[in-house]
């Protein structure tokens, strides 16, 4: 624990107060933070009594010097047009060897000036010391660094460029420094003999503030060890995207083509369409539950999070999914003839079950796919390929519900996207998507109601409702009508539709006679 001090305005005998400072056996000597500056100052309103700073304890190890003395000074002038800055001095003269100074003068707010913390720092062996280094930093910190001409000037193109032409320099002043601390630490890593091994211990964020200050100094040797550390250790968080900004904001570009930058980044100038595909492929052609479903949920979140299909590689995306789309439709209308066979009954138990349950999973992929387009606003054409499967259709009720329902759930996310406008078919494939599948989804209703967690009745309701109310006003009567025989039948197993009916309800009874009103108003107050 080494020993600063800080003199009083009043001319009153100064407080000592400790700051903590690191050692090194290179003899680096550690500049305490701003938080542990800011606290050196007590609040004039605060009482204060007088103490002795602790001499620092003597390591065993003959490697390690005794701690210099660090003073921080707070001087006040006695007229606003002489500022002292003088910055060699690190203690402050005993009260009982100095004058006592007269009554200072109130000089005005806005001529007083800012307060100086003063920090001096030594590197090395003192007693050879030739070189001076003051920093500005904020608040008011000035710190002053005593260092060796020949190191600087060996690892830093800056200090060498500074020292070459201030020659002969005793002393160079760095104003507007932004971190202080870090500053003086990668001064100090110039004494080190391996300084990667001195960044061990340091978090990326530290590792990131030292790089810059590296850089600024062109302290190539810590450049590449800050790299080296970056590279090796995994990122948590932002650290990702704090690490690749700070990269790319070296000037040397020949830094910039890491190993570190090929952790995030790919050599590939294309998007990697082909390892897309490959990923769909995999997750459908999986027959384990847990992973098909655990898979198949991350990626569906991924999609929605990063949208991958609206940049540039759209299209590929797009065909990527709908090859996907039919290669299941082919294999499901396949495996729903064969379970449709007379001689399917016949078959073996294993056999029957192997059947059935690869209808599942490829109706299952249907609805994942399915989901997936609707998200990203291109299930049109699937929709159009989904109303065109009127054999598929016709096959429904052959098959069992439990196997079969969800085909259904497929029918019924295709009428929530037309519903949602995520998709946006033509006339002649909303009618014909109902006419083929609206009485087989009818028919599973009851099942997807009480035996699917994941089906919304209400979302599903809304979207069968605004789809019918797409179509021309006939047609709306003909869907309504044979849907409310069915509900009057069923109640409860049946799709309540019955905001749609009382929409077709008005266009049909209240509209007209509301027209023919309007109109016949019209007519008269033109006469």
């Amino acid at each position: 624990m080494a020993e600063f001090k800080i003199g009083r305005l009043d001319g009153q005998p100064p407080r000592i107060r400790n700051v903590p400072i690191a050692v090194t056996p290179e003899g680096f000597w550690c500049c305490p933070s701003q938080a542990a500056l800011q606290k050196t100052t007590r609040s004039p309103n605060q009482p204060g009594r007088p103490r002795g700073g602790a001499s620092p304890a003597m390591s065993k190890a003959s490697s390690v010097q005794r701690a210099p003395t660090i003073s921080s000074e707070k001087r006040a002038h006695s007229t606003p047009n002489r500022p002292r800055t003088d910055t060699d001095e690190q203690t402050c003269p005993p009260a009982d060897t100095a004058a006592a100074p007269d009554p200072p003068k109130v000089a005005p707010a806005s001529e007083k000036r800012q307060k100086q913390h003063k920090i001096s720092v030594g590197f090395g062996q003192l007693d050879t010391s030739d070189l001076k280094v003051v920093l500005y930093g904020r608040e008011g910190v000035a710190v002053k660094m005593i260092v060796h001409k020949s190191t600087l000037a060996e690892n830093s193109a800056f200090f060498a460029d500074r020292i070459l032409r201030q020659s002969p320099a005793s002393c160079i002043e760095v104003p507007d420094c932004d971190d202080v601390e870090i500053y003086v630490e990668t001064v100090g890593l110039m004494y080190c003999k391996d300084v990667k091994q001195r960044l061990v211990k340091q978090n990326v964020p530290r590792v990131l503030r030292i790089l810059k200050v590296a850089e600024s100094l062109g302290f190539r040797a810590c450049i590449m060890s800050c790299l080296d550390y970056l590279e090796a250790i995994p990122w948590v968080g932002d650290e990702e995207e704090n690490v690749v900004s700070s990269i790319r904001q070296l000037h040397d570009e020949n830094l910039r083509v890491n190993p570190l930058l090929k952790r995030v980044t790919s050599d590939l100038t294309n998007p990697p369409n082909d390892t897309f595909a490959h990923i769909i492929e995999l997750v459908l052609k999986s027959s384990e539950d847990r992973g098909r479903r655990e898979m198949k949920s991350l990626v569906l979140k991924l999609l929605k999070e990063d949208n991958i299909c609206t940049n540039a590689s759209a299209d590929s995306c797009v065909m990527t999914l709908y090859s996907s789309c039919r290669d299941c439709l082919e294999s499901l209308l396949a495996l729903f003839r064969q379970a449709s066979d007379p001689e399917f009954a016949e078959q073996s138990s294993d056999n029957k079950e192997l059947v059935l349950r690869k209808i599942t999973l490829e109706a299952d992929n249907l609805l994942w796919l399915s989901e997936i387009l609707s998200d990203r606003n291109a299930a049109d054409e699937l929709t159009a390929m989904w109303a065109s499967q009127a054999e598929l259709a016709k096959l429904h009720c052959k098959i069992p519900v439990i196997h079969r329902h969800l085909v259904s759930c497929v029918t019924a996310r295709l009428f929530v996207a037309i519903g949602k406008g995520e998709a946006l078919p033509s006339k002649e494939t909303r009618q014909l998507l109902l006419d083929v599948w609206l009485q087989p989804l009818m028919d599973d209703y009851n099942w997807l109601h009480h035996g699917c967690r994941s089906f919304d009745r209400k979302a599903v309701e809304e979207g069968i409702g605004q789809t019918i109310l797409t179509l021309p006003l006939e047609d709306q009567q003909v869907v309504l009508l044979a849907w409310l025989g069915r509900f009057l039948k069923s109640g409860d197993s049946c799709p309540n539709l019955q905001r749609a009916f009382e929409v077709w309800w008005r266009r049909t009874f209240v509209r007209p006679y509301a027209d023919l009103q309007q109109s016949s108003s019209s007519q008269s107050g033109r006469h």
